[in-house]
């Protein structure tokens, strides 16, 4: 059985060059008992994956019996770009409901799961959302074609807000100065991850999905 990811830059593979960043995607095979095709692509979202012919890709190895991991939602809220955006009450669904549709047909589970919140805090040091319609829009497709969802965006706020400012630093892009080649001037990057934070959140992933493999195994065997 594999697992295909379809998703963006929060849970794509990164190599060497890119160091330290990492996705959760990157690690979660070494977390759940099923192979791994990550194929979640920095800057996606839910329609450009489809345009850069990413959908297909998986769409022409998934076989019955895969799961196929949907998640974005980061980069479908940018207007400005007519090749990414989606509105959240009508094409951002819409463009889910083919990934669900496709795996199916295929004979695959589809699993969704909502965009990981970035590291915003207000001033008492609380979560600000910064997803806006989006995660309710993937929750209510979910329930309408009855498509297991595992809610990241819940899960990862009540672990940004458990840690809070000061403790969540160690899982973001934070670097310092002249540390790592990509970065010679550092950066503070509050959506993507370095390996402890794409560990945490895979950490928070894996449990839903190794029962998500489980199950399929049963009903198939």
């Amino acid at each position: 059985m594999t697992v295909y990811i379809a998703g963006d830059s929060t849970a794509a593979t990164y190599t060497a060059e890119a160091a330290p960043q990492s996705g959760w995607g990157q690690v979660l095979g070494e977390l759940i008992d099923a192979e791994v095709e990550n194929v979640a692509r920095p800057g996606a979202s839910s329609k450009s994956f489809i345009g850069l012919g990413l959908l297909d890709e998986i769409l022409g190895r998934i076989t019955a019996g895969d799961c196929l991991v949907i998640s974005f939602g980061h980069n479908d809220a940018k207007a400005e770009d007519p090749a990414r955006y989606t509105e959240p009450a009508t094409t951002y669904p819409e463009h889910l409901a083919r990934y669900v549709d496709q795996a199916r047909a295929r004979g695959a589970s589809p699993v969704l799961i909502t965009p990981v919140e970035r590291r915003h805090f207000d001033t008492a040091g609380t979560i600000e959302p910064s997803h806006g319609k989006y995660p309710a829009a993937m929750i209510g497709l979910a329930a309408d074609r009855s498509v297991p969802l595992f809610d990241l965006t819940a899960a990862s706020t009540r672990l940004w807000n458990a840690e809070g400012p000061a403790g969540t630093r160690k899982y973001f892009l934070h670097v310092p100065a002249s540390t790592y080649p990509r970065y010679p001037d550092g950066i503070e990057d509050n959506t993507h991850f370095v390996d402890n934070g794409a560990r945490a959140v895979a950490g928070l992933v894996a449990p839903f999905l190794d029962s998500q493999v489980r199950r399929t195994r049963e009903w198939r065997a």
